[in-house]
């Protein structure tokens, strides 16, 4: 009875501290609560926040000149009925615009094409093949990611101007190519490399040669990372205006080049420049939804690994 009363009241004593050892931390406290619904609640607010000026510029695209001049975009909820798509009329009437957004199509297409290709192409060589100086050509494309654009424009200006390339749709492409490549070159080689080595040397076992085992197996194993990096290249060739004002052609620039010129007649082109912008503004939106499953898993794939 003695021994038996004596482990009761050595169990009784460590209980209180096992309790606080048990007892959950503020990290732990906080990642519980944040698949609360209060949390929920204002992610979901914090979301339609954030896309409030593209609604805004939305709703003033709908409204007529004289309505946007005289009052903010929040009046169409008590006069509705004075909606109107007039505006986008005027703009696919507006051959400025419209070569505009053309002339933005032919540039951001190919230059997220090109870096996607060549990226992946470098990225796995540098991963898995052999060749000489493989690890210092690897630093020397790092080095280039802290090069920053101003640096270039001048150099670059001179040399499209000797070759014919200043002022041309392939000119734009090549420099946005030129500079997103490195960015390309060192996510997708650090993502390649996580492949199993095991399973590439049991598709070379199959006979798989080089351009195979790169078409069959790394280029689907790498899809989220090469998704995640053809919705940053879009982004940046689609809203750039620096590379555009300086090496675009005047008489066709893009569409960021097209609606600055725009603001400088403002009281005269609002009917254009409302839905000139909106529209700029809601492709971008629309590759990212398109894509955002695709963007989260190489973020997530990238995280674990």
């Amino acid at each position: 009875m003695t021994t038996q009363a004596t482990r009761t009241a050595a169990a009784t004593r460590k209980a209180p501290g096992t309790a606080a050892r048990k007892a959950p931390g503020v990290a732990a406290r906080l990642a519980s609560g944040a698949a609360s619904g209060a949390v929920r609640v204002f992610l979901l607010l914090t979301g339609l926040f954030w896309l409030l000026p593209t609604v805004g510029l939305l709703l003033s695209s709908l409204r007529s000149p004289s309505d946007i001049a005289a009052s903010g975009w929040w009046q169409v909820f008590t006069a509705p009925a004075r909606l109107t798509t007039e505006n986008y009329t005027h703009l696919l009437a507006n051959d400025t615009i419209t070569g505009s957004l053309l002339s933005t199509v032919l540039i951001t297409v190919p230059a997220t094409l090109l870096v996607l290709v060549i990226g992946s192409l470098a990225g796995y060589a540098f991963a898995w093949l052999e060749f000489p100086g493989r690890d210092w050509w690897f630093l020397g494309v790092v080095a280039l990611l802290v090069v920053p654009v101003q640096v270039a424009l001048v150099p670059v200006s001179k040399l499209f101007g000797a070759v014919g390339l200043f002022e041309t749709t392939l000119g734009v492409v090549l420099f946005h190519t030129a500079f997103g490549l490195p960015f390309a070159v060192f996510l997708l080689r650090n993502f390649f490399a996580e492949i199993p080595r095991e399973l590439l040397e049991a598709a070379r076992l199959d006979g798989a040669g080089e351009i195979r085992l790169f078409t069959r197996v790394v280029l689907p194993l790498g899809g989220p990372a090469i998704a995640s990096l053809g919705i940053f290249q879009f982004l940046w060739v689609w809203n750039d205006m620096l590379i555009a004002l300086i090496f675009a052609d005047s008489q066709s620039p893009p569409i960021t080049v097209a609606l600055q010129q725009q603001v400088r007649q403002f009281g005269n082109n609002v009917d254009v420049l409302a839905p000139g912008a909106f529209v700029s503004m809601v492709v971008p939106l629309v590759v990212f939804f398109a894509f955002q499953r695709q963007f989260a898993s190489g973020v997530m794939a990238g995280a674990v690994k």
